[in-house]
C-alpha cells in the first residue's frame, strides 16, 4: 500500500498534511453548494508541459504566473470556504489535451484523471473531477474514458467545443458520446480555440465575445448535427450561461423553417432543445441570468464560478441571490441541479 506521501506525490497535489476525512469534515460548509465550473491544473501536468513542450497558447512559465490555488487545493479550500462552496467539480483548462500526438495526449489525460481522483479521495466532500480525454483520436478516448470511469470521485467529462478544426458533430466522435450516455456521465463544454480569433485580438475579446459565441457554434453543432436525438439522455453542460445560444434560439428556430440547410437536420424545432442543455450562471449579468432562468428553467441552471480566471466570480453565490428566488428555485442553482447531474 501507498503511503500517504506517496498517494499525494503521484497525484501531483499540494495538500494539507491532515487526515483528509479530518479535513474535509472542518471546512464542509453547513449547506450544499457545488461550483460546477471551476478549473484546477494538476502540478504534474504543468510540470509535464513545462518539460516536454505545450501549445504556443500556453506559456512555458505558467506555473509561476498561475494563482497557487489552481493545483493547491489546500489553499483552494480556504477561499471555497470564503464563497460558500461545498464542493468544486474540478476542470482542466486551457489547452487541455486534444492538441497533443494521441499517444502523449492519452498519457497527459491519464495523469489528470488520476490527479482528480486523488484530489476526491483526499477531500471526499470537496472534490469530484471531470475527465480529460485524448478526443484526437476517439479509440484512445473511449480506452481512457473507460478506465476514467472507474477512478473514484471522476463524475463528469470535460470537452473542448471543437477539435484542431472538426466539430463536435463530427460521426467519429459517437462512441464518445455513446458511452457517456451509458456511464451517466454529463459532458461539460468549455472553449479553446474560438472561430474568428484574428479578428478578436484587440480588446481580449477572444474572450469576451469569441467564448460565449463559440459555446452556440458548438451547441447548435450537437442540435443540427443529430447528436442530441441519437443520445436522448446525455447530458451537456454549456458554460458562460450557454454564450449566445439561449438569445439566438428563435432565429435558429426560423432558420429550420425557411433554409434547407437547416430544414431537416434536427428532429424538432430549436427552441425545444434548450431545456436539452444545462447552463452556468457566468453570465455577468443578473439580466442576463434573469432571462436564461425565465427561458430554460431553474432546473436546468447550475452554479460556475470559472475558477480562478479574472473572467470568472470570486463571490459566485451574489448574482443568484440576485435573482431573489423562490428558495426551492435557489437552491437547485446553488447545488440541487449539480448533485443530480454529478451523482454527490
Amino acid at each position: 500500500m501507498l503511503s500517504r506521501r506517496s498517494f499525494l506525490k503521484l497525484g501531483g497535489l499540494a495538500l494539507a498534511a491532515a487526515h483528509p476525512r479530518e479535513a474535509a469534515a472542518r471546512s464542509k460548509p453547513a449547506t450544499s453548494v457545488i461550483d460546477l465550473h471551476a478549473h484546477f491544473y494538476p502540478k504534474l501536468f504543468l510540470d509535464a508541459l513545462a518539460e516536454e513542450g505545450a501549445p504556443p497558447s500556453f506559456p512555458a512559465d505558467a506555473r509561476a504566473r498561475l494563482d497557487p490555488t489552481f493545483w493547491d487545493l489546500a489553499k483552494r479550500l480556504e477561499r471555497m470556504d470564503a464563497q460558500g462552496v461545498t464542493l468544486h467539480a474540478l476542470s482542466l483548462s486551457l489547452p487541455m489535451v486534444h492538441w497533443a500526438p494521441p499517444e502523449r495526449g492519452a498519457r497527459l489525460a491519464r495523469l489528470v484523471n488520476d490527479a482528480m481522483s486523488v484530489a476526491h479521495l483526499s477531500w471526499p466532500d470537496r472534490f469530484v473531477g471531470c475527465a480529460a480525454l485524448p478526443v484526437q483520436d476517439p479509440a484512445r478516448a473511449v480506452e481512457e474514458l473507460e478506465r476514467a470511469a472507474g477512478l473514484r470521485g471522476i463524475r463528469a467529462v470535460y470537452l473542448p467545443t471543437s477539435l484542431e478544426g472538426r466539430e463536435l458533430s463530427d460521426a467519429a466522435l459517437s462512441p464518445i458520446y455513446a458511452r457517456c450516455e451509458a456511464l451517466r456521465l454529463p459532458i461539460l463544454l468549455h472553449p479553446v480555440a474560438v472561430i474568428g480569433a484574428e479578428r478578436l485580438q484587440p480588446f481580449y475579446l477572444r474572450n469576451l465575445l469569441g467564448n460565449p459565441f463559440d459555446t452556440a457554434v458548438a451547441a447548435a453543432h450537437l442540435v443540427f448535427g443529430g447528436v442530441l436525438d441519437r443520445h436522448p439522455t446525455l447530458e451537456v453542460v454549456l458554460p458562460h450561461g450557454g454564450g449566445a445560444l439561449p438569445y439566438l434560439a428563435g432565429r435558429l428556430e426560423h432558420g429550420q423553417k425557411v433554409r434547407p440547410e437547416a430544414k431537416d437536420a434536427a428532429r424538432r424545432p430549436f427552441p425545444e432543445y434548450l431545456r436539452r442543455f444545462h447552463y452556468d450562471t457566468v453570465t455577468h449579468s443578473v439580466e442576463a441570468l434573469r432571462f436564461l432562468v425565465d427561458r430554460v428553467g431553474a432546473d436546468r441552471v447550475v452554479l460556475g464560478s470559472d475558477y480562478c480566471f479574472d473572467m470568472g466570480y470570486e463571490k459566485p453565490r451574489e448574482i443568484v441571490a440576485s435573482l431573489r428566488l423562490r428558495p426551492a428555485d435557489r437552491d437547485k442553482i446553488l447545488g440541487g441541479n449539480a448533485a443530480r447531474l454529478l451523482r454527490v
